[in-house]
């Protein structure tokens, strides 16, 4: 296999300097919004594609990063000092010596292409006499567009040094991308001598058309013609689709043609290519579909795949130890390579893990039953006097047995968590001595110190006896307001909060808890 093991990017887009060792088979790349998730998909897939007019169409005003811009802007204006952009894509394919050598920012041997964006020094004069001017005007127009090897050597699009695929479902419904799609599948198939003969027939095939069929209506006109369009915009490559049951993708639907553009690219009999890049692959698909697809990406084994996500089920489900994260108020990425094995494997088989959620938050509160995160939401704001995202707050209920899989996490990324259970009985054993693993400054168990107050429904109805006693006493005949609390956890919560939100009041451990949350 052709593999990319690292991706280093200067100026580009968000990312000022950027770089990240990849994996051989699996990359997830999971961030939240404007945080650089597509850049990566796009800079690997502008440098694999060798193509100048792609550069251009998306534009270079576009491609560099604002921050640098501003930056010159606001500086001496010297030529000199102009900014350049590049993407530098390292390669281990050791079968090319065309891509072998030390032109890299790392200045050390090895397989790579690059994009470079720099100044034409032959314009010198013309870039000066724009910077001179009074108002701030970036001379983007006056930039070279190269792409060469790391020996050195330009290369452009007609060679593929690795095949690949751009599958972007954001873009789904657009006709150029669907197009492009079709065009690359096909190419990545097809043999250079089906391909000649192909276009070959089908411009013979346009020909028998003009002279055969349209013959009639065209010798009942004079001066004029009517004709089959040859030029490049209207070739096999622009004419050809993919169809499902005879069924054009284009005519189905949105979840259908994400489905089957990804599938097709990931099948192994059916295609040759090297890289598949999948920008959101969760969009428009159904559940079924959803897992039908994550099957089908598991099971490829002779393809490196890169997939930007922000789907819970695609990031565990097919190993969380194969992200790599980042975060919008960041441009540094963290791998979860070292996770140990056995939390990846919990989060690839727990149901509604929420993992997602977690590690995109800045502060977190764990809670282990529905009782208490029904209610954690509303002790937070009496406590706090705020909302929850007000302070980037996130809550989240998970079983009792998983916390450590996500302190686990939490170790890795230093997310700051607070931790609410039940001390079953125990505060010593199951609140001190089970998490000693875990002491770190931003991570903290909260429980009620008191053994007789072994679980959140107890401690609730003893801080607020008289609340309960009103609401839940009345039909009670053999069971106390407390064991008949205990019996219904989460309707009793929930009428608590319906109807008597602004008095109960919060046990004074989840006080602690939400008070160690909010403090910097």
């Amino acid at each position: 296999m052709k593999l990319i093991n690292k991706i280093k990017l200067h100026n580009f887009k968000r990312f000022q300097n950027f770089s990240v060792e990849l994996d051989n088979k699996l990359n997830i790349l999971i961030g939240d919004n404007e945080s650089g998730k597509s850049s990566i998909l796009s800079a690997i897939d502008i440098v694999l594609s060798g193509s100048r007019s792609k550069v251009e169409t998306i534009g270079l005003d576009n491609l560099f990063n604002l921050t640098t811009i501003n930056d010159f802007l606001n500086s001496e204006k010297k030529v000199e000092n102009l900014p350049r952009l590049f993407i530098e894509v390292y390669l281990n394919d050791q079968s090319n010596f065309d891509l072998n050598g030390k032109v890299n920012s790392d200045e050390r041997i090895c397989d790579g292409l690059q994009l470079i964006c720099e100044p034409d020094d032959h314009l010198s004069k013309e870039i000066k006499d724009i910077l001179e001017q009074k108002e701030p005007n970036f001379p983007f127009e006056y930039y070279l567009i190269i792409f060469k090897t790391f020996s050195g050597e330009s290369y452009t699009g007609y060679r593929k040094y690795l095949k690949h695929i751009l599958i972007d479902n954001t873009q789904i419904s657009n006709e150029y991308a669907t197009r492009e799609y079709v065009k690359a599948i096909y190419n990545s198939n097809v043999k250079n001598t089906e391909k000649n003969k192909h276009q070959n027939e089908y411009r013979k095939h346009k020909e028998s058309f003009k002279n055969n069929v349209l013959s009639d209506l065209n010798n009942r006109i004079t001066n004029y013609s009517f004709t089959i369009r040859t030029s490049s915009k209207a070739n096999l490559e622009t004419d050809l689709t993919i169809a499902e049951d005879n069924i054009n993708i284009e005519n189905k639907g949105k979840g259908k043609q994400c489905f089957i553009k990804a599938e097709f690219a990931l099948n192994k009999k059916d295609s040759d290519l090297d890289v598949v890049l999948i920008e959101e692959p969760e969009n428009h698909l159904s559940h079924i579909n959803m897992k039908k697809l994550i099957q089908s990406i598991g099971e490829t084994g002779n393809k490196q795949l890169f997939i930007a996500t922000h789907n819970n089920l695609i990031s565990s489900r097919l190993d969380l130890r194969k992200s790599i994260l980042l975060n919008s108020n960041s441009t540094k990425p963290v791998l979860l390579s070292s996770l140990s094995e056995s939390t990846a494997k919990f989060f690839i088989k727990a149901p509604d893990n929420n993992i997602l959620e977690f590690i995109l938050s800045k502060k977190v509160i764990l809670v282990e039953g529905d009782a208490e995160f029904i209610l954690i939401d509303a002790f937070f704001q009496k406590t706090s006097k705020k909302k929850t995202e007000k302070l980037d707050v996130h809550i989240i209920s998970i079983g009792g047995t998983s916390f450590k899989r996500y302190l686990d996490i939490a170790k890795l990324l230093e997310i700051k968590t607070a931790v609410i259970r039940d001390n079953d009985h125990n505060y010593q054993v199951n609140c001190i001595d089970n998490y000693s693993e875990y002491s770190f400054p931003y991570i903290k168990i909260f429980s009620d110190e008191n053994n007789d107050r072994h679980t959140f429904e107890v401690a609730l109805y003893q801080d607020n006896k008289i609340i309960c006693d009103e609401l839940f006493e009345k039909g009670r005949k053999s069971l106390s307001v407390q064991d008949y609390m205990l019996q219904n956890k989460a309707d009793v919560a929930f009428e608590l909060l319906d109807k008597k939100t602004d008095e109960v009041n919060p046990p004074k451990y989840i006080k602690e808890a939400i008070q160690w949350i909010i403090n910097e």
